[in-house]
């Protein structure tokens, strides 16, 4: 089933339960932190960016857990299978990052004695702008990068419950085909970002989880036909009986199925398929790097693997226009959390 949202109203009810469940293709709904009837420790709120070359991806994230937090950049080098990651875990930030309610307006800032960064809506789109110093034998990283959004575009937006929690819910909006311009420095190295071939996504969530949550999410973009194509893939979070957040976008507009299955193999270097039960999403993904991820503190962990590769095969959309995907560079992930 896909329930459709089209009713302008708030988020959660009085009692703190989701107001209605189901997707969009733009933010319906008013969100407020101030709605939730439970404890906000339990509240978790991020913006978090990536761009993906078929050479490097890199990532960006600022994100407000209540007891804990991140002002985070990645770069991932495939050709030298090296990871970097510039950390600032924050502790107990308690809604002090001013996270905003809306996607669509609101700058977030974090600066310390050793980085700093910015996520800023201009009028053009959204700039992320972020300078980390060298420590510890890591190298300094610098970046200026202009996601341009077209405001008539589709994005993939969808209000979840959890079926055995009534205050728990997950509201999340994926925004795929940004074209990107700018530049990343990481130590001696500069990477020029142009729009003829990086695109940006965003995905922003804000919600109250349960403890302990298994998902899987697929994301992409790139050119077909000359025109811009992304598409969105998960599951495996929350309750989705009344929609899945499965969506391809083409030219700006989207066009959503239901169902989708994840064929991991127990190498999670070898083979992937994403299978759809009606066939509009059929792909062979090959690994090219693997962004591990193994921590344990206690009563919080996280286990993940978020992979990036090649994707071949083909996209249907809504009027059987068939489109062939070949050697896109895109990410897909499997993730354990407990948190």
């Amino acid at each position: 089933m896909n329930h459709k949202l089209i009713t302008r109203k708030k988020l959660l009810k009085p009692d703190g339960s989701l107001s209605e469940a189901g997707w969009a293709n733009h933010l319906i709904f008013d969100y407020s932190p101030f709605d939730i009837k439970t404890s906000k420790l339990r509240l978790k709120e991020w913006d978090y960016y990536v761009v993906v070359d078929d050479d490097f991806a890199f990532s960006t994230v600022i994100a407000d857990n209540r007891y804990m937090g991140l002002a985070n950049a990645s770069f991932f080098d495939f050709r030298e299978n090296k990871k970097y990651t510039f950390l600032n875990p924050l502790v107990f930030p308690m809604g002090k990052l001013n996270m905003p309610t809306d996607s669509s307006k609101g700058d977030i800032f974090y600066k310390n004695n050793s980085s700093s960064l910015a996520f800023i809506i201009e009028p053009e789109g959204r700039r992320l702008i972020g300078k980390y110093k060298s420590v510890a034998g890591r190298p300094e990283l610098e970046f200026d990068i202009l996601l341009r959004q077209n405001k008539d575009d589709d994005t993939m937006v969808i209000a979840t419950p959890w079926e055995n929690d009534k205050k728990a819910f997950y509201y999340n909006q994926k925004i795929n085909c940004m074209p990107a311009s700018g530049f990343i420095k990481i130590g001696d190295r500069h990477i020029d970002i142009s729009p003829e071939k990086h695109f940006g996504t965003l995905d922003w969530g804000r919600g109250v989880w349960t403890y302990e949550n298994i998902w899987r999410w697929g994301s992409g973009n790139g050119y077909i036909n000359g025109k811009r194509f992304g598409f969105n893939i998960g599951y495996g979070f929350g309750d989705t009986t009344a929609a899945s957040e499965n969506m391809i976008f083409y030219d700006g507009k989207c066009h959503k199925f239901d169902r989708i299955r994840f064929e991991i193999p127990k190498c999670i270097m070898q083979p992937w398929k994403f299978i759809t039960s009606d066939g509009r999403f059929n792909m062979d993904f090959f690994p090219v790097f693997d962004n591990r991820n193994d921590f344990a503190l206690g009563p919080i962990s996280q286990h993940s693997h978020q992979v990036f590769g090649k994707l071949f095969g083909k996209a249907i959309l809504d009027d059987g226009t068939e489109l062939k995907i070949e050697n896109l560079t895109v990410f897909a992930e499997r993730v354990h959390n407990k948190y």
